[in-house]
């Protein structure tokens, strides 16, 4: 049992860190791809918070928030693949903090084609959540149901 809950581990980080890697490759003095891919989607969140707490208040880079990205994959994954709890942590926040970047579904229309892309990379990416959340709920569980040694009682004639 063992041997194969490793394996399902290495498996499911596997998407996690040849992701980060990918994007580690590409990063480059720019950012890389996924720098000009976020840029968009971070100038509207940097529009729609400068609306709610003022302007110049807020700035974030797309190449710091890729290079965030690829420490939260990374790090996230290979310590996954560990059964470590701090790692499903920082996939869950990876998950949290891109899923509603990338998949922005809700900007389009039922009927465009993207649309159903969109939608479908946000259920994928939900489905991912909902895995590291049975991950976490399953080993804090497994932690309390196991009995706790008692000494022996010694023995009185």
């Amino acid at each position: 049992m063992g041997f194969f809950s490793f394996l399902g581990r290495l498996l499911f980080a596997s998407v996690f860190i040849l992701s980060a890697w990918q994007m580690f490759n590409e990063f480059g003095s720019d950012g890389g791809p996924a720098a000009k891919q976020w840029a968009p989607k971070l100038a509207v969140f940097k529009k729609y918070i400068d609306g709610k707490i003022g302007k110049n208040n807020f700035h974030i880079d797309a190449k710091a928030f890729v290079g965030a990205c690829i420490f939260l994959k990374g790090l996230g994954g290979i310590l996954f693949v560990f059964g470590s709890n701090f790692g499903a942590h920082l996939l869950i926040y990876y998950l949290i903090l891109t899923t509603p970047f990338l998949h922005d579904f809700y900007n389009y229309k039922a009927g465009e084609p993207k649309f159903l892309k969109l939608l479908n990379g946000f259920v994928e990416c939900l489905a991912l959540l909902g895995a590291l959340l049975y991950f976490l709920g399953m080993k804090s569980s497994i932690s309390r149901r196991q009995p706790r040694k008692k000494a022996p009682k010694s023995k009185t004639a």
